[in-house]
């Protein structure tokens, strides 16, 4: 039996999941997602009045990392690019790390395991 390859945090590539919505409120930004997974479920488990979609308002920081996520930069281009956005702040890198795990967590992002095959990149 094969043993479990480690996976390195800093070189997967967070995507945005496809049912999150992104709309700027002033200086943050407010994600959109259904109520429930499935359209019936919405039709008769909402009752009338309530919204089909729940709102997620990301503070300053969050906004920040959410805009850089692009499905291209890997964890660790990121927390570089966000170097400026936190300054002084220690430990941020973990920080960072931590919150994209959360938001993984959550279904708002995806990490995607960039694999090199004869020098083809592709994603699984």
């Amino acid at each position: 039996m094969a043993a479990k390859e480690k996976i390195n945090l800093l070189e997967v590539i967070p995507c945005r999941s496809e049912h999150i919505t992104a709309e700027r409120e002033g200086e943050t930004i407010v994600l959109s997602f259904p109520r429930f997974k499935y359209p019936w479920m919405q039709r008769f488990l909402v009752p009338k009045g309530m919204s089909k979609e729940l709102h997620v308002k990301l503070e300053e920081h969050g906004t920040a990392v959410w805009e850089l996520i692009d499905g291209k930069r890997n964890v660790r281009e990121i927390i570089e690019k966000l170097a400026d956005h936190f300054q002084n702040e220690e430990g941020y890198e973990s920080r960072v790390s931590a919150y994209l795990s959360q938001m993984q967590k959550d279904g708002f992002i995806k990490l995607v395991i960039p694999v090199v095959y004869r020098n083809l990149l592709l994603f699984i």
